[in-house]
């Protein structure tokens, strides 16, 4: 067998076609002025051909030199052109900022409106990228996810949490792309920052035997914040929820709300009971299209808006909190089952073979409980 039966001059010389060199090298010409170096291996038993770059931009010599490493790498078990690939990737340098992402892609489909409200990467983008998001990912380790997350450990740390749980995740998409990253950097981490000295604070709540005085005072309130606040304490939904209720969504007694506005991504259906559609008829009155309770300028109230009201008044609780009241009333004062309840608050119960089976959402039994909480709140 012959080797290195080219040289410059003749490589310059030769027409469109292919031409060996010897050991498996070979030039691809398209034309006479440009083609393609490739090698030929056997790898695994099966014949593959690996690219060497272009001619004349790499030379005679240099193919030469790269086809005898891509053999050194296959002496040695390996595959030259996964090991190519993955070099070249790595010389590509993805940063922090591209691996997060890149991982954040690759999950939207599994994120509450696949992620477009920008949770999933807020915790990063204020606390993180700024600061790191051009270091190459495979720099990333525990000392410098310390430094990073350090300032906001103990005073912010269900922030700091999020932040190193999407950092772990991030760091494992990494991985799977075959860059060479600490995978265990985030757990090494979180030994270096130690335990959170943070207590967990719960929204404040009004206490369930205070709610009927503090509704009907409510009902003399003539701010479309106060119809907003009795319609979210009858149907135990969240602020968000009501915030973007639209009439649209109501059918007789029953209100829809859309999987892209539930957190648990299902559809969530309640049911009304007659003074929350009495609600209804009141903000039809000055507005019978579009949403429930808008802003002045027709946009959705504001999420500060009920809770500013109830601070001005000189109240603790929030308006988040009366989900909490609606459910120790449900738990001290009924015999409602463990799933109604959840169920009536939005929650997801039946999960795995279970959920697979059952496909009720108990509307009839949340319509009775509803009718009870309407009659005690009254």
């Amino acid at each position: 067998m012959l080797y290195n039966t080219l040289n410059q001059m003749k490589a310059k010389n030769l027409p469109e076609g292919k031409y060996a060199d010897g050991q498996g090298l070979w030039l691809i010409k398209r034309n006479k002025m440009a083609g393609k170096w490739i090698l030929r291996l056997s790898i695994a038993g099966k014949r593959r051909e690996m690219g060497l770059g272009r001619w004349p931009d790499v030379s005679i010599s240099e193919a030469r030199e790269a086809a005898k490493e891509a053999r050194r790498v296959l002496r040695l078990g390996l595959d030259p052109i996964q090991e190519k690939a993955k070099q070249k990737f790595q010389v590509s340098c993805l940063t922090v900022s591209d691996a997060v992402n890149g991982c954040f892609e690759a999950r939207q489909a599994e994120l509450k409106g696949e992620g477009k409200a920008g949770r999933w990467l807020s915790p990063l983008s204020i606390h993180v990228l700024p600061k790191i998001g051009d270091l190459p990912v495979d720099e990333l380790d525990q000392h410098v996810l310390k430094k990073v997350l350090e300032p906001i450990w103990h005073t912010k740390a269900d922030t700091a949490r999020k932040a190193m749980n999407r950092l772990n995740l991030t760091l494992q998409h990494a991985a799977a792309l075959g860059i060479d990253v600490d995978i265990q950097a985030t757990l090494k981490a979180r030994a270096l920052l130690g335990k959170q000295r943070h207590t967990v604070k719960h929204v404040p709540s009004l206490p369930y035997q205070e709610l009927p005085a503090f509704y009907k005072w409510l009902c003399g309130k003539p701010y479309l914040s106060c119809l907003a606040l009795r319609f979210l304490i009858l149907t135990a939904a969240r602020t968000s929820e009501v915030r973007f209720a639209s009439f649209d969504e109501v059918s007789g007694d029953i209100w829809t709300i859309p999987a892209a506005r539930i957190k648990t991504g299902a559809e969530h259906r309640i049911p009304l009971c007659n003074e929350a559609q009495n609600i209804l008829e009141i903000a039809r009155s000055d507005n019978s299209q579009g949403l429930i309770f808008p802003s002045p300028r027709g946009k959705p109230m504001s999420d500060a808006t009920m809770s500013r009201f109830m601070e001005r008044e000189g109240y603790e609780a929030r308006p988040h909190g009366f989900r909490a009241t609606f459910r120790t009333w449900v738990e001290e004062q009924t015999d409602t089952p463990f799933e109604v309840k959840e169920t009536a608050l939005g929650h997801k119960v039946d999960k795995g073979i279970i959920g697979a089976y059952q496909r009720s959402d108990r509307l009839e039994k949340r319509r009775e409980l509803m009718s009870q909480w309407s009659s005690y709140v009254g």
